[in-house]
């Protein structure tokens, strides 16, 4: 940038991208843009040195302090530099601390980095939904080998349903259809077993689920895809492929989708511990 530009210090004792985005939107307001400002971020501060080199750096070139420490001791040996000094400086964080503390009626942590953490949860959730989404119903037999858990069933024993809840709960999850015209891809032997969750149902629920299933399209209710011999046929050869994989199994037969959930969540624990 040109050193004619305006210069603001925005110091953290996190990333410091909360001052900076709140720097950049206030002076989009005087110039239409947010390039015409020299930003320059000093974020991880943990100790008074670099406050006072900060400090000494903005004094020089006439720049703006703008600042999101909430560690006391930091807040108040900034302040006290920068009075000292003459450098205008702005607590960003401050003001809206004090704020909430008087609306929630309690006294903050202090503990630099939480909302960088909260956005790292965000996403991670984003990244697992995103992963369900393009490894759902066996689009891409290679997403198994880097799946948290892999759910394999039959039609309609609720495996998309599933990726997404336990996608929220920021697993990575792949599912794969069983069909016994079609072989399972080889990767699903390839993982770990404790990796694998088959899903079993009561034939003749999946009998009603699928004859409402094929209402909803408004297709004929006895088509082979809710024909009872054949759902017994898929059933048979699903449980032949969850033998073989080693995986442990869960019957789905009129369980909400979040018991089942918790069911999966529960045996991926254990398998941790």
């Amino acid at each position: 940038m040109s050193g004619d530009l305006p210069v603001v210090y925005v110091i953290s004792d996190s990333v410091g991208e909360t001052a900076e985005f709140v720097v950049k939107a206030a002076s989009s307001q005087f110039n239409g843009h947010s390039d015409s400002i020299d930003i320059r971020r000093v974020p991880y501060v943990t100790d008074q040195d670099i406050l006072i080199e900060t400090v000494q750096a903005a004094k020089e070139e006439k720049a703006l302090i703008a600042f999101t420490l909430v560690v006391p001791q930091l807040q108040q040996k900034l302040v006290e530099e920068a009075r000292r000094k003459g450098v205008p400086y702005v607590d960003i964080m401050e003001p809206m601390i004090n704020g909430l503390s008087h609306l929630f009626q309690m006294k903050p942590k202090r503990e630099p980095g939480l909302l960088h953490k909260l956005d790292e949860d965000y996403f991670r959730k984003v990244e697992a939904i995103e992963y369900a989404v393009k490894y759902d119903d066996g689009k891409d037999p290679r997403g198994l080998l880097s799946a948290d858990v892999v759910l394999i069933g039959v039609s309609r024993t609720s495996k998309t349903p599933l990726s997404m809840y336990l996608a929220h709960k920021r697993l990575k999850v792949a599912n794969v259809p069983i069909v016994p015209e079609v072989d399972p891809p080889d990767e699903l032997f390839m993982i770990p077993a404790n990796r694998c969750v088959g899903l079993t149902i009561d034939p003749n629920q999946l009998n009603n689920i699928r004859r409402e299933r094929l209402k909803s399209l408004g297709l004929a209710s006895g088509a082979n895809y809710a024909n009872l011999e054949r759902i017994l046929l898929e059933l048979e050869y699903a449980e032949k492929v969850i033998r073989k994989v080693g995986c442990p199994r869960i019957d789905v037969s009129n369980k909400a989708v979040e018991e089942t959930a918790n069911i999966i969540l529960d045996m991926l624990k254990k398998g941790e511990s």
